[in-house]
């Protein structure tokens, strides 16, 4: 992904800067210095005031010359720990004094200044310097934040982890979200860019396809297979851990779910290299959400408890509805039909009480307060089905923040 314009140097960083130079004006200037680093006595002495003042308005001349040198010296050095790609743009640096060297404690004052610049900057050639990978963030989001998803929770915690902890892993991890609106499929995917890179979902590494926002027009496929495979190759150029997150993959077109397939496949080995490439795609889809919600009712209904529910009762419902489908043609991809995809994660339909928690954590949010009375009528502003049971949010969570609106002072 092409870098952004640089930002302007701030007036931290210029104070910095000025410290520096004072730093360096303290410094004996270049050519007084033995071979040892001790300071050579004066040849002769001044045989007038005069000669004294000249000699002395000379010296400060060349300090400040020096100055200027060292300054420089170390905001090129400086500029190619932040900005590497520009250490070459203009041309081989003049050649330095003799026994001119970068004084120890300049050093440590540029080391200093690059990991302060760095904390909140992107300083490295690629995105790399910025990945985390935050497991136990990734768990507590998971078990805090996402209500009512005891299945996802525990697929996605497991598989992300187990993968990204493999040595050399052939392929990449193919994660498919399933499941109604407003479940909680964006919201993990997220969880999943703030956890594993510093910088979320504004990250290099990070890239969000929208079918109908990227994808709209099926005339133009092939110029968006071309920037889908473009975009997903350059990504991987950039950093050696990616993530894609593909949202409404059910209304992909069949030619772009074809393409992603040699980024899916087995890998042969290559050569060793440092930095093990890993790269996870995750497939947002509200296909397969009714059949899950068909199967938690009818569970529910025999006396299950809905933390009893486990992938054995709905593994093979969901699989067959997405390969069955015909309004999709994800079902009836090679992704799916050569078994590319990973794990088929279902999100369960959320009920009254997962809403009152939505609802919570919206005002904890933006530090609201807020009363059980106000929960109480946030979650009923919802509809809920089948129309007999109402058991079941229609639209899960999503709105919730919104809604909050209607309550606040």
């Amino acid at each position: 992904m092409p870098r952004g314009p640089r930002r302007p140097l701030g007036p931290g960083l210029g104070l910095w800067l000025g410290l520096w130079l004072g730093l360096v004006l303290l410094l004996p200037p270049p050519g007084a210095q033995g071979h040892d680093g001790r300071a050579r006595p004066s040849d002769r002495a001044e045989e007038a005031g005069s000669g004294r003042a000249w000699t002395a308005f000379q010296g400060l001349r060349e300090r400040l010359r020096a100055a200027g040198a060292l300054s420089r010296r170390y905001w090129a050095l400086f500029r190619c720990r932040v900005w590497p790609e520009d250490c070459g743009e203009e041309g081989e640096a003049p050649a330095r004094p003799l026994g001119w060297s970068l004084p120890l404690l300049g050093q440590q004052y540029l080391d200093i200044l690059t990991t302060w610049y760095c904390s909140f900057q992107d300083c490295c050639d690629s995105g790399d310097c910025r990945i985390v990978n935050n497991f136990t963030g990734l768990e507590t989001d998971l078990r805090v934040r996402l209500h009512g998803q005891h299945l996802a929770r525990e697929l996605v915690l497991t598989a992300v982890r187990s993968y990204l902890e493999l040595p050399r892993p052939d392929k990449a991890l193919a994660l498919s979200f399933h499941g109604w609106s407003g479940t909680g499929k964006n919201f993990v995917a997220r969880m999943l860019a703030e956890n594993l890179y510093r910088d979320g979902l504004r990250s290099n590494c990070v890239q969000v396809f929208i079918a109908t926002l990227h994808f709209p027009h099926p005339k133009y496929v092939d110029l968006y297979k071309e920037q889908l495979t473009g975009q997903i190759r350059k990504t991987q150029e950039h950093c050696h851990q990616t993530l894609f997150i593909l949202d409404e993959a059910e209304k992909l077109h069949p030619e772009l779910l074809e393409a992603l397939r040699p980024h899916l496949e087995h890998q042969a080995p290559t050569n060793p290299r440092p930095e093990c490439p890993r790269t996870i795609f995750v497939f947002l889809s509200n296909l397969g959400g009714n059949i899950i919600n068909e199967v938690v009712l009818n569970l529910l209904k025999a006396g299950w408890s809905r933390e009893e529910i486990s992938m054995e009762h709905l593994k093979s419902h969901l699989q067959a509805e997405i390969v069955e489908s015909t309004d999709s043609g994800f079902g009836h991809s090679r992704l799916v039909k050569e078994n590319l995809i990973d794990f088929f994660i279902p999100f369960l339909p959320l009920e009254y009480r997962h809403v009152r928690l939505c609802a919570r954590d919206a005002f904890l949010s933006q530090e609201l307060l807020y009363t059980e009375e106000a929960l109480d009528e946030i979650a009923k502003m919802m509809v809920y089905v089948p129309k007999e049971e109402q058991l079941f949010s229609s639209q899960g969570c999503k709105s919730i923040s919104q809604r909050i609106n209607y309550f606040l002072p």
